[in-house]
């Protein structure tokens, strides 16, 4: 390995799992989870596409974010896998690069759009009236589009400094994917300059998107409170609570990992963090907006009976 680095410009990712029982059975377990991730977004897609009821803003928002959570997983999961059956834990320079680049990308699009996501329960919610303008085709598409843009060209900055910085003669990165932070620490400079800027990108596409929307859903349980259908209150509860579990299970271990000073991280703990938001939650979130949505389980049943009807 020490000769290797010495004549390569390739990284090394030292992976997630031990050469053990142990680390097999995890092994499986993540390849399992990134199954269920592809099926479960590539469904709720398919599903929104399909049934004309789930044309909505808030729909076409969720789509977005299963396309998000596709792409997250795919980027990572397929390589994790490879290096670890094939024993071969190389990446090329490019390569790592690239996988930065759509890390970073779909992480700030996707705070974006949970952001997003909470502003559209909150017209909703708190002005029903002027919903259809507020949340118009026009707004929804303009959400999107920033979201990918901006994580985009936050992304860019970041990737362009890490392929720029020289680096020392071990280029192994003690992670499962080519973290940017962890990358950082192989460098043959000082790197407190950039570190600055890291954690101003959490502020802007973490940080503050997650106050925004915690101040809009403390708008909307007020709503919900003063609201004197039982029906209705129930309802936007439940849309409300399957939005913020999704929320906390993705920012709440990466505003943890990134917003630490470098004294009080460990490796094997930022490892240990990164499975939930790069692996977990892309299989959970449409698990939790399917169980507990009437209209996704309504919509699964019209779009089942459609294709058995034409089938018979």
């Amino acid at each position: 390995m020490e000769n290797i680095n010495q004549t390569s410009t390739d990284f090394f990712l030292l992976g997630l799992f031990p050469p053990s029982r142990i680390g097999l059975f995890f092994f499986i377990l993540s390849f399992l989870i990134f199954l269920m991730a592809l099926f479960g977004n590539l469904s709720m897609i398919i599903l929104i596409l399909l049934d004309t009821h789930l044309h909505t803003p808030m729909y076409f928002l969720l789509s977005q974010l299963s396309l998000m959570d596709l792409n997250f997983i795919s980027n990572i999961v397929p390589k994790m896998a490879s290096d670890y059956l094939s024993g071969n834990k190389s990446i090329s320079f490019i390569g790592c690069g690239v996988q930065s680049f759509f890390f970073i990308t779909l992480a700030g699009a996707e705070g974006l759009i949970l952001a997003s996501m909470a502003y559209d329960r909150y017209v909703a919610i708190c002005f029903p009236l002027h919903y259809p303008i507020r949340m118009s085709k026009r707004v929804c598409v303009l959400m999107i589009t920033g979201s990918w843009i901006m994580g985009s060209i936050n992304s860019c900055a970041h990737t362009a400094y890490v392929l720029h910085i020289p680096y020392c003669r071990s280029r192994a990165i003690n992670h499962f994917f080519c973290d940017v932070p962890a990358m950082v620490t192989l460098a043959c400079m000082d790197t407190w300059v950039y570190e600055y800027t890291v954690f101003l990108s959490i502020i802007l596409f973490l940080a503050l998107p997650f106050i925004c929307i915690a101040c809009s859903y403390g708008r909307v349980l007020l709503a919900i409170c003063r609201m004197q259908s039982t029906e209705g209150r129930k309802k936007a509860y439940l849309t409300c609570s399957t939005h913020l579990t999704v929320v906390s299970f993705y920012y709440a271990p990466f505003v943890y990992t990134y917003l630490r000073p470098r004294s009080f991280r460990s490796p094997t703990e930022d490892k240990v963090l990164a499975v939930f938001y790069t692996i977990l939650t892309p299989m959970l979130n449409p698990i939790i907006y399917s169980l507990r949505n009437k209209e996704v389980t309504g919509a699964m049943r019209r779009v089942i009976q459609r294709f058995c009807s034409v089938e018979m």
